[in-house]
């Protein structure tokens, strides 16, 4: 077992009627805010009113950027932090999901250098410094409001990259679950399976490591697997909604990770497929996983389905390994797509194999990706032909 540093300085206040301490967390980083959010939808539902509110109620000078999109592009990244610069921004609120959240991290990092915030992907810019970011949750999905990392879109480039870095981290969340009181149940769905992805990109390791870092993993799994339909159901079931909001915090705040050191697999490959065909992440994550679980399942991995299948799904553990294995796989599809009602090939959602092979190049970037299982390109092609129906 690999030792390890664990450090997530993120505030948060977690659950109902927690707005009213937002002005005062804002106020501690500076006077001049900059709000993001995406279509509008927090206008609809009076979040925004409520935010602006207390921005106001502090004092605080608020300026605006809206329209950051569904896997966010590098042009909003470029506005947000163009305005930052312009408007000598002091700290930046992002209100909504992960793809506003994600595209803020960048703002406040490209406020910060001279040279284009697409630099931080392209070449690997340096991220040194980044303003002060503030999250209001709006979706229970990537977990962005405490992890350092983001994903950003270039369309002109077809290319969709995350990076990790330290400065990005929020340095304030706030949880509210009644927030997602309004998240359709495609987009609960979705979220589901990308937290479900978080986790197993972790999980399916065979280093040894901490017993109770897989035990806390299969716990947040079987949190996933019972609430995620109960708020599809119910969309303003309080437990529902809790449970997976902070779950979704959990899945991917670096807690889970322990001293496991593993490149991940689907989501390399998922951004190749949204990078293209601008597919909601959790949805390519969905058709993804089962086939390259397939894919990477023989007798050294069988092990850790047979526990993944006995321990999350409660399969018979007298069941011989590779039979409960195999039904491992089965029981996350018929969640994915039977109980949560996703989508289940890409020919369903109108992706054929014309891209598979620079897909497949770009996801191991030309090499192999070390993931659970090695991966070299032909072997990401497969599983994006298993993908197909």
């Amino acid at each position: 077992m690999n030792g390890f540093v664990y450090d997530i300085p993120v505030k948060v206040y977690f659950g109902e009627n927690q707005l009213g301490n937002l002005g005062a967390e804002l106020k501690k980083f500076g006077n001049r805010v900059l709000l993001t959010y995406g279509g509008g939808s927090i206008k609809k539902s009076g979040l925004y009113d409520s935010v602006t509110d207390e921005i106001r109620k502090a004092g605080l000078e608020l300026f605006e950027l809206s329209g950051i999109e569904p896997n966010p592009r590098i042009d909003s990244v470029r506005k947000g932090a163009q305005i930052c610069k312009d408007e000598k921004i002091d700290v930046l609120l992002a209100v909504g999901g992960g793809s506003t959240i994600d595209a803020t991290k960048y703002m406040a990092a490209g406020a910060c250098v001279d040279h284009d915030p697409w630099e931080f992907f392209s070449k690997w810019a340096p991220i040194e410094k980044a303003l002060p970011i503030v999250t209001v949750l709006t979706l229970s999905a990537t977990g962005s409001e405490m992890d350092p990392g983001g994903v950003i879109s270039n369309p002109e480039t077809k290319d969709k990259i995350g990076r990790l870095a330290p400065q990005l981290l929020p340095k304030v969340s706030f949880l509210d679950p009644t927030l997602t009181y309004s998240v359709s149940e495609y987009q609960t769905a979705c979220g589901a399976a990308d937290m479900m992805s978080h986790i197993m990109e972790v999980y399916f390791n065979m280093e040894q490591d901490l017993y109770m870092l897989d035990c806390f993993m299969e716990g947040l799994m079987k949190t996933i697997i019972k609430f995620a339909p109960a708020a599809m159901k119910e969309p303003d079931n309080y437990e529902a909604r809790a449970n997976l909001m902070w779950a979704s915090s959990w899945a991917i705040n670096g807690f889970v990770n322990g001293g496991k050191q593993q490149e991940w697999s689907c989501h390399p490959m998922e951004h190749e497929v949204s990078a293209i065909y601008d597919i909601t992440h959790g949805l390519g994550l969905a058709i993804l996983t089962p086939r390259w679980m397939e894919y990477c399942l023989d007798e050294t991995t069988a092990s850790k389905y047979y526990q993944f299948g006995v321990n999350v799904f409660g399969i018979d553990a007298s069941l011989p390994e590779m039979e409960a294995a195999k039904k491992s796989i089965e029981m996350l599809k018929e969640f994915l797509y039977g109980i949560l009602g996703l989508k289940s090939s890409f020919e369903e959602v109108g992706i054929d194999d014309s891209n598979f092979e620079i897909m497949a190049k770009k996801a191991c970037m030309g090499e192999t990706l070390e993931g659970f299982k090695s991966l070299k390109q032909k072997d990401i092609e497969e599983i994006f032909k298993m993908c197909l129906k």
